[in-house]
C-alpha cells in the first residue's frame, strides 16, 4: 500500500529542492565560524567524602570520556569552563551519589568541529587504548552526518561500530549517546530548508534509538530542551534563541549549563544501575 504522506513529503522536497540549494549555500556563505574554546581537555579531580559518612577503605576511579563534534568541543561558549565538559565535571563532582561511590574523577575530551560519525568512529581507532578502562563514555554525534546528507544505511552501521569499538578497545561499562538537537528550531536555519534538515535529523535520531536499545550498556539520551526553556523562563516568555550562540547553530552557554545538568542526572542513573 503507497503511503501517501510520504509521496506528498517527497514531491515537496522534490519542487523545493531549489530552494533548499540555495539556502544551504547562502548558510555556508554566511554564518559566522565560531571557534572551538580554549581551556582544559583533561583533568583529575579529587573527590570529596560526602557529609556525615566515615572515611572508609579505597575506593576506586571514575574515568569519564566525553567524544564526539563540535556541541561537545564546547562551539558556542568562550572558554572549556562555560562549555559541556566544563560544566559537567564540577556537577558531577559535587553529586553526593558518585561521591560515595568514587574517589577521584578522571575525565577527557575528545571532539572536533565537524566531525561525521566516520570521523568519530576513526578517531577511536587511532587513539591509544587507555590506561584503565572507561566508566562512562558520552557520545555527541548526529548534526555534520544531517548536514553532509549521510544514508541512514552508513549512519546505522557507523553507529553499530562506534558501540563495538568503545566497548572493545576502551572497556566502556556505560556509553551514553545523547541525542540530535531540534534541528528545525536551530535560528540559522530559515524556512523552509529547517523543515528538511528537521526531518532528516529525526530519522537518524530514531535510528540511534533503536541502535542504542538493541545494545547492552547501552543508553540514548532524550535531550529534554523544553524543560530546559522552561527553567529557565520561570514562567515568562522567551526567545528560544537565546539557548544559541551567535551564529544561530551551536549551544549557547546558557544551554550547555542545563545540559550538563541532565547529562549529569543520566550519568549517575546509569551507573546506579549498572551497580544495582
Amino acid at each position: 500500500m503507497i503511503n501517501s504522506n510520504k509521496v506528498t513529503s517527497v514531491a515537496r522536497d522534490v519542487l523545493l529542492a531549489p530552494v533548499y540549494l540555495y539556502q544551504g549555500r547562502k548558510i555556508k556563505r554566511d554564518t559566522v565560524r565560531l571557534p572551538e574554546p580554549n581551556g582544559e581537555r583533561h583533568g583529575h579531580v579529587s573527590l570529596p567524602e560526602p557529609s556525615g559518612t566515615a572515611k572508609n577503605k579505597r575506593k576506586p576511579t571514575l574515568n569519564l570520556m566525553i567524544v564526539g563534534d563540535s556541541a561537545a568541543a564546547g562551539v558556542g561558549s568562550q572558554t572549556q569552563q562555560e562549555a559541556l565538559a566544563g560544566k559537567l565535571i564540577p556537577i558531577l563532582a559535587q553529586q553526593s551519589d558518585i561521591c560515595t561511590q568514587f574517589d577521584e574523577l578522571l575525565w577527557s575530551l575528545q571532539a572536533t568541529t565537524g566531525h561525521t560519525s566516520f570521523d568519530i568512529l576513526r578517531r577511536l581507532y587511532v587513539l591509544p587504548p587507555p590506561s584503565h578502562p572507561v566508566d562512562v563514555m558520552v557520545l555527541s554525534v548526529g548534526v555534520n552526518d544531517t548536514t553532509s546528507n549521510v544514508s541512514v544505511h552508513k549512519w546505522q552501521q557507523q553507529i553499530k561500530d562506534i558501540i563495538a569499538i568503545a566497548q572493545r578497545k576502551f572497556g566502556v561499562r556505560e556509553l551514553i549517546f545523547l541525542s540530535l538537537p531540534p534541528m528545525a528550531q536551530m535560528p540559522a536555519i530559515p524556512a523552509p530548508l529547517n523543515n528538511f534538515v528537521g526531518a532528516k535529523a529525526s530519522i537518524l535520531d530514531k535510528v540511534l534509538q533503536q541502535e542504542c536499545a538493541a545494545n547492552d550498556s547501552v543508553t540514548y539520551m532524550a535531550t529534554d530542551f523544553p524543560r530546559m526553556i522552561e527553567e529557565h523562563a520561570n514562567g515568562e516568555p522567551i526567545d528560544i534563541a537565546v539557548m544559541f550562540a551567535s551564529d544561530g547553530f551551536h549551544p549557547s552557554s546558557l544551554m550547555y549549563g542545563y545540559w550538563a545538568q541532565q547529562l549529569a542526572e543520566r550519568i549517575i542513573q546509569v551507573l546506579d544501575a549498572s551497580r544495582s
